[in-house]
């Protein structure tokens, strides 16, 4: 069953039934096959259901519908919503909470600009038309766990003013991440202005690892915690540039040069891929080596600021270029 492309056209999906329809009137075996499926009559309304039939819907009309969902959901248009709302109330709890705590994420994918306003709106329109806020029994993660990898602030915190569960665990197959809460998945995606959502909305921080990422291990002893668990701090600092955690992660004796064993990340090399400037001059400033590759994608940090092109990506490489 094929997939609907990440926008659908309507006018492209009328001339695709329009071209089924005329090669199966023509003969064509497949075409005629196809329509067969579901009709044994070649008509316009009969190719139309067999299309949609092959996308997954039960009738062209409920086809049409999807189509225009996903266009008011990608333009963020409050006003169609409504109407849409007032006429399908089931639409608000068909999975659209979760499509709209992704819409960050996949703006590219969709072709839409990253800087996506009016995201927060929508989710708040869709929860008061009954959305479920913690979404469903059965679901790999929540609607706040999902905004939080993502990277949507404005999400998070209309989730959370709605009573999103705040330490709810996602499944441990969901979206790479081992099993953890929103602010987790916030701090290993470099989220950092979720994390700091999250930790105003009072999250709980149950390691020395989410303690860095947030920006403040005050009564964390860093004496008492192991080498590996240090690195890792440093990685989670250098990758949501809490500069002073890693002044304090350094003076506590942890290495600079050294990859976190469970991960395979080089702090220096977390910090260019996230295009972290002022974590990149710090950690130099302590020693870090910009000649280093690391273990798992044998790279330099340059070569993982490349990866990306954004303005903060390039003034990351411009401290790094020799």
């Amino acid at each position: 069953m094929p997939d609907l492309p990440a926008r659908p056209d309507l006018d492209q999906l009328r001339h695709q039934a329009k071209d089924l329809l005329h090669a199966a009137q023509h003969g064509d075996p497949a075409a005629v096959a196809r329509i067969n499926a579901v009709s044994d009559r070649f008509i316009l309304s009969t190719a139309q259901l067999a299309l949609a039939r092959e996308y997954g819907f039960a009738s062209w009309a409920r086809l049409k519908l999807e189509v225009e969902r996903r266009d008011i959901l990608n333009s963020r248009d409050l006003s169609r919503l409504a109407r849409l709302l007032a006429e399908h109330p089931e639409l608000a709890t068909a999975g659209t909470l979760g499509y709209m705590a992704m819409l960050r994420f996949d703006h590219d994918r969709l072709g839409l600009p990253p800087d996506l306003p009016g995201t927060g709106a929508m989710v708040r329109a869709l929860i008061e038309a009954g959305a479920p806020v913690n979404g469903y029994p059965g679901d790999k993660e929540t609607p706040l766990i999902t905004a939080a990898s993502c990277g949507d602030a404005d999400v998070a915190k209309v989730l959370i003013e709605a009573g999103a569960d705040i330490e709810a665990i996602s499944a441990p197959d969901s979206g790479g991440v081992p099993s953890g809460t929103a602010l987790q998945h916030a701090a290993v995606f470099g989220m950092t202005e979720v994390v700091d959502v999250l930790v105003a909305a009072g999250a709980r921080i149950h390691d020395l690892e989410m303690a860095a990422a947030a920006g403040d291990v005050t009564g964390w002893p860093l004496d008492r915690f192991t080498r590996q668990s240090r690195i890792r701090a440093l990685v989670f600092a250098a990758d949501h540039q809490r500069l002073e955690v890693i002044d304090q992660l350094i003076a506590a004796g942890t290495p600079v040069n050294e990859p976190d064993a469970e991960w395979e990340r080089l702090p220096l090399h977390t910090a260019a891929g996230s295009g972290r400037a002022a974590s990149i001059r710090r950690l130099l400033d302590h020693g870090a080596d910009p000649s280093l590759r690391d273990p798992r994608h044998h790279t330099t940090p340059l070569e993982e600021c490349l990866r990306e092109d954004s303005p903060r990506h390039r003034e990351a490489a411009a401290i790094l270029r020799p």
